[in-house]
């Protein structure tokens, strides 16, 4: 099984904390967003994932993109430890806050949006921040919501799960950007917690083999 990715890609993350906590043996084989033009941008990486973007998994003949895609698939073939538990009512929580912040919120903040502001629509860096910082906010703001609803120690309740996989690495990328994190005591606690646990710690940026100081 082989993962390509970036270091700092949030759903290059996700998807390997999802291989991390199911215990699952990967090859990680990195591709520059910013190098060469984008690595992404390059025709051998075009034909495995056409859009040009990370992370793509290729499983023998699969070849996926997409990382919810990709940790749904990998649920399906490898259900235990599972990343959607509980009853019906609870997955649906734990599928609801995961898209929150997968087709909601990194959607709007990932590199290829921050380079179409600054290169074609020539915003400032000031102007840049304030986008990042509403989107964000917004967000944010009623995920905490959500939280004081079905939170418990972690995103839905008490068991680990693919809201927790999709939560990480938007708290990180909202570190990175200098995004206030005040507002938000529940879900900062949460993340606290999934900080320390050995397939998150793992997964981080500043453990993989493409990361930068």
């Amino acid at each position: 099984m082989e993962l390509y990715g970036y270091w700092r890609s949030s759903a290059s993350y996700r998807a390997r904390i999802a291989l991390n906590f199911k215990e699952l043996d990967y090859n990680y084989l990195p591709v520059h967003l910013l190098k060469d033009g984008g690595q992404q941008h390059q025709q051998a990486y075009r034909q495995l994932n056409p859009n040009g973007l990370v992370p793509t998994l290729v499983d023998g003949q699969v070849i996926l993109h997409q990382s919810v895609a990709i940790i749904e698939y990998l649920e399906d073939k490898y259900p235990q430890p599972s990343l959607l538990p509980g009853d019906a009512k609870q997955r649906g929580a734990i599928r609801a806050l995961a898209l929150d912040l997968s087709s909601e919120l990194q959607p709007l903040i990932n590199l290829r949006v921050q380079q179409y502001l600054k290169q074609q629509l020539e915003v400032t860096d000031a102007q840049k921040q304030a986008w990042l910082d509403h989107w964000f906010a917004e967000s944010f703001k009623a995920f905490e919501k959500n939280l004081e609803e079905v939170g418990g120690t972690y995103c839905v309740g008490d068991e680990f799960s693919l809201a927790d996989v999709c939560l990480v690495p938007q708290v990180a990328s909202a570190q990175r950007f200098g995004i206030d994190l005040t507002p938000y005591p529940v879900l900062m606690g949460i993340y606290e917690r999934l900080e320390d646990l050995p397939y998150v710690r793992a997964a981080h940026p500043s453990k993989q083999p493409d990361a930068e100081s």
